[in-house]
């Protein structure tokens, strides 16, 4: 959920699990301004209130206590556990040359636009390890809240970027294999060489990889199934599959 407070944007990260990624994340990409607590919990749920009293004086945000009605009116579901934290917005840059590792791992994800198959697909990447996610450009954090939950956090973690004109080139440049999720001209990913430095390439479910993207591919993988089955896998749950064959190929 997004708001006007203070004269800027401001968003609502909800549950203790999506506060404390925004506390704990190594990027620093947002702040904190203000938590929500409901003073109900704060007996059943000591130990959260304990650390936000130590975090507040840290990272220097207040903690004002509420009830349920308030929190409840705030977010979109009932699942925020009696905590809220009203976070400053991030701003996300397009990807550069100093931005790739040398022997990486990146994924550029192509036309989710759900905000929940998105978050899906980020906490299954940032547990495989990825050194990055690089997206389409439009603006993701409208719906900031939704993917940091949806992703138990991962969204705060894992180093994102816009992608460029230039982007596949960089990438080349780099040493980089270019490797599309897709069925034409395709190898099995279980018979595909995944050695880093990769970028995977991952399109929606609706439209797919681009020409342009697919021309680029120096291999393109299809993911087998066990039995007979015409319909795709979400692009969050291939993107997750894929990912994870690229850490098995690098352990």
């Amino acid at each position: 959920m997004k708001e006007k407070i203070f004269d800027k944007e401001e968003f609502i990260f909800e549950g203790m699990v999506s506060v404390s990624a925004v506390i704990n994340s190594e990027l620093k990409c947002r702040k904190i301004t203000k938590v929500l607590f409901d003073r109900d919990k704060i007996k059943s749920k000591k130990k959260q209130y304990d650390y936000l009293r130590a975090m507040s004086s840290i990272h220097g945000f207040d903690i004002e206590l509420t009830d349920e009605k308030t929190l409840d009116s705030l977010t979109v579901g009932t699942t925020h556990g009696g905590v809220i934290a009203y976070c400053t917005d991030r701003k996300i840059e397009e990807i550069t040359k100093d931005d790739i590792k040398d022997g990486g791992f990146y994924v550029y994800i192509e036309g989710i636009e759900d905000p929940y198959n998105f978050g899906y697909a980020l906490r299954s990447l940032y547990a495989s390890g990825v050194d990055g996610v690089i997206l389409s450009p439009r603006n993701w954090m409208t719906a900031a809240a939704t993917v940091c939950r949806a992703s138990a956090g991962a969204s705060e973690r894992c180093p994102l970027f816009i992608s460029n004109d230039g982007m596949i080139n960089i990438f080349k440049e780099k040493g980089y294999k270019i490797v599309c999720a897709g069925i034409r001209d395709s190898v099995s990913a279980y018979d595909a060489d995944l050695k880093k430095p990769v970028l995977l390439i991952v399109g929606g479910e609706k439209r797919g990889i681009s020409s342009s993207l697919l021309q680029n591919a120096d291999t393109v993988v299809r993911l087998d199934y066990g039995r007979e089955f015409m319909q795709s896998l979400s692009a969050a749950s291939a993107a997750g599959i894929l990912a994870f064959e690229v850490l098995r190929q690098n352990r």
